[in-house]
């Protein structure tokens, strides 16, 4: 049986905040590129077109951060 060491603990910690400022950071400039706001656009006029588009951007972002952290 393992035992969980601290140090474990807080670097999943801190790689979970680092990849969820990532996700964050990548979602403001996804904003600021777009012509059009994509809240509005997924909440308001629900378009279930961008709103896939963005999930699988982020789906993307976050197998490429995962492979980049489990390399490291």
């Amino acid at each position: 049986m393992d035992i969980i060491n601290l140090a474990e603990i807080v670097s999943t910690v801190i790689y979970t905040g680092v990849g969820l400022g990532l996700m964050i950071i990548s979602w403001v400039i996804i904003e600021w590129i777009t012509p059009f706001s994509i809240r509005k656009e997924i909440e308001e006029d629900q378009n279930l077109a961008i709103a896939i588009l963005m999930a699988a951007a982020f789906i993307a972002l976050a197998i490429i951060i995962g492979s980049v952290i489990l390399s490291g």
